[in-house]
């Protein structure tokens, strides 16, 4: 079938990105679902700094590709074989298409499938090759969804089946945000209740870790940002303090002298190295924001020791996405996760590249594109 798909061809482009223009919105050929896989109508998609990242070239992926890994869709048609979903399903899309079947996946793991992982990076689907194609050739895959498009198809181990009630807008944000933010202090983490928290970038899953970490009973939760408004969001969601990251000496005040957890979500190297140092003798430092490859993280070997300090990377929150995005939609139903405060609004598929100038300049925490809703 053809579909419309907003395709990155070209690295390098600068930004602005409305003016650059990166994503063209264009038609391309999709092929049907193979074995275990399914037909998604994409009805709405978050714009992700992971996204960006691939634009602004933090992160390589082989080109032509098709961005978008946080969704939320309508499945249209079933491949051979794809079991425990049928058509008309509402489903959220995650960006770990777990196997279900190694060592890693049968542990609890699925964040870590090696079969997934090893699909991720090459840009196909768990079942090999691709199934976006134009007239050059293929078009590869992001995280298994690459949701910036009308229609997808992906593995049956990329969706989680939902309530139909559940407005697609917010339930997209499930598929990455609140996984990897609240994930990250509930199952990563394990905060428990009365410990102190500080999380630094107060983005979709940094502000998804404050949630979580207010949800867990945590306090202090002190948010850390630049932007006042972000601060702002993040009192709205269950911070008790924030700070500018001008300010993050205070948190030396604390009792023991720094904080029981810290959460690192931007990926830049300055804030993890900030992030370390604001926890007290015996603290956790865990990292949620994916940093270039090309990164590395200096420290003193002696404060692991002398302060048994640790760093913990977490990776889609430690996550099982088929357990935990209903019960963080349950969550969300009795009001103990907010959010739809995330969201900043809902725009078309044609404005991408403003949507990724918007997230690039912090003007928005969470926009959503929405593609396939009337397709």
């Amino acid at each position: 079938m053809r579909t419309l798909a907003a395709v990155f061809r070209t690295r390098g482009l600068p930004a602005p990105y409305a003016r650059s223009r990166p994503l063209e919105v264009e038609e391309v050929e999709l092929d049907p679902p193979g074995p275990g896989e399914l037909l998604i109508r994409i009805d709405a998609a978050g714009v992700c700094h992971t996204d960006l990242s691939i634009v602004d070239g933090t992160r390589v992926r082989p080109l032509p590709i098709v961005p978008g890994h946080e969704a939320c869709g309508t499945v249209l048609e079933l491949g051979p074989g794809a079991r425990d979903v049928a058509v008309d399903d509402r489903v959220v899309l995650t960006f770990v298409p777990s196997c279900g079947a190694c060592a890693e996946c049968t542990a609890g793991h699925p964040a870590r499938c090696p079969s997934a992982l090893r699909a991720n990076g090459a840009g196909e689907l768990l079942g090999g090759g691709t199934r976006l194609r134009d007239a050059t050739g293929p078009i590869r895959h992001f995280g298994g969804v690459s949701a910036f498009a009308s229609h997808v198809v992906v593995s049956r181990g990329s969706a989680v089946v939902i309530d139909r009630d559940v407005d697609p807008a917010v339930a997209a944000l499930f598929g990455c945000a609140v996984l990897t933010g609240v994930g990250a202090v509930l199952t990563t983490a394990g905060v428990r209740p009365g410990e102190s928290v500080a999380i630094f970038g107060l983005g979709g899953v940094g502000l998804a870790a404050v949630m979580g970490a207010a949800l867990a009973g945590a306090h202090p939760v002190i948010g850390i940002d630049p932007i006042a408004a972000k601060r702002e969001r993040a009192l709205q969601v269950g911070a008790t303090t924030v700070l500018d990251p001008g300010s993050t000496g205070a948190l030396a005040d604390l009792p023991g002298g720094g904080v029981d957890w810290a959460f690192e979500a931007t990926g830049r190297n300055g804030v993890l190295a900030a992030a370390y140092e604001a926890t007290k003798r015996g603290g956790t430092t865990v990292m949620i924001g994916l940093p270039s490859a090309d990164d590395r993280f200096d420290v003193s070997a002696l404060s692991f020791v002398d302060r048994a300090r640790t760093v913990v990377g977490s990776y889609m929150g430690s996550s099982v996405p088929q357990r935990d995005i209903p019960r963080f939609i349950a969550l969300w139903r009795a009001g103990r996760l907010p959010v739809d405060r995330l969201l900043d609004g809902e725009v078309p598929l044609e404005a991408v590249n403003q949507a990724l100038d918007d997230l690039r300049t912090g003007a928005v925490v969470r926009q959503v594109l929405r593609p396939g809703a009337n397709g």
